[in-house]
């Protein structure tokens, strides 16, 4: 993995969204893996300002999403499609038909999780993934356990990452749903770049066992160390907090 620090969580975002832009005008029709929380936010104001500003066209990409809540979905409170409809997808001219989401309201939840993996075949697999890691490992809503689940599935949530989730549920923990459906750690190692992103001293302990510890399912984002093309990118705060 290649390892870069920024002076502040505002360079960083700057420098990955200018990449992001660069791609999408090499290469109009990009797939790219997007996360959700707090850590992505000023990205997407980057990519945002950097596209009206620039008139790029975002026509021709398409996008998936890693994670949604079980029970949520389109513009439901709290749900992950609302938040990227909110902080990207309305600001940009991107396709509605483009945009790749889990459905945590489908009748079926497995069906769902199927349909979900063959879209991304179908759309000849993601470009680029980027990434967030929680406070406990976890990348998308693959929590640490004694064993992972590839393909994207329904999961119960860490009481941490319940928590981590309240500030969308208007900071009510009682709200947070308990259960979400995430593209599994196969499926994100498949894509053919992966870029991850983690700022604040909180995230340190998860970075420093991401990067220096073996790989384990106690830390789901160790699986990183297994691809060929990632790019780690953090602020100098957390930065100075490994070895």
């Amino acid at each position: 993995m290649k390892c870069r620090a920024f002076p502040t969580d505002a360079a960083l975002a700057e420098t990955l969204a200018r990449s992001v832009i660069d791609t999408i005008v090499r290469r109009p029709n990009v797939v790219l893996g997007l996360p959700t929380g707090r850590t992505p936010l000023a990205l997407y104001q980057q990519l945002t300002r950097i596209s009206a500003a620039e008139g790029v066209d975002w026509a021709a990409v398409r996008t998936f999403n890693l994670d949604e809540f079980v029970g949520r979905g389109g513009d439901d409170e709290g749900s992950y499609r609302r938040f990227m409809q909110q902080r990207l997808f309305s600001h940009v001219n991107i396709q509605p038909q483009n945009i790749g989401f889990l459905d945590g309201r489908a009748a079926d939840l497995a069906v769902e999780c199927e349909r979900y993996e063959r879209a991304i075949v179908a759309s000849g697999g993601i470009d680029v993934m980027v990434l967030g890691i929680g406070g406990n490992g976890h990348i998308g809503f693959n929590e640490p356990a004694e064993t992972l689940v590839a393909r994207t599935h329904r999961v119960t949530l860490d009481s941490p990452t319940r928590a981590a989730n309240a500030l969308w549920f208007g900071g009510d923990l009682t709200r947070v749903p308990h259960e979400a459906l995430t593209m599994g750690m196969g499926t994100i190692l498949r894509a053919r770049s992966i870029i991850l992103i983690a700022t604040g001293e909180t995230k340190a302990d998860a970075v420093r066992a991401m990067l220096y510890g073996g790989v384990t399912t106690q830390v789901p984002a160790s699986f990183l160390q297994l691809h060929a093309q990632v790019s780690v990118m953090l602020d100098q705060l957390l930065a100075d907090q490994l070895p």
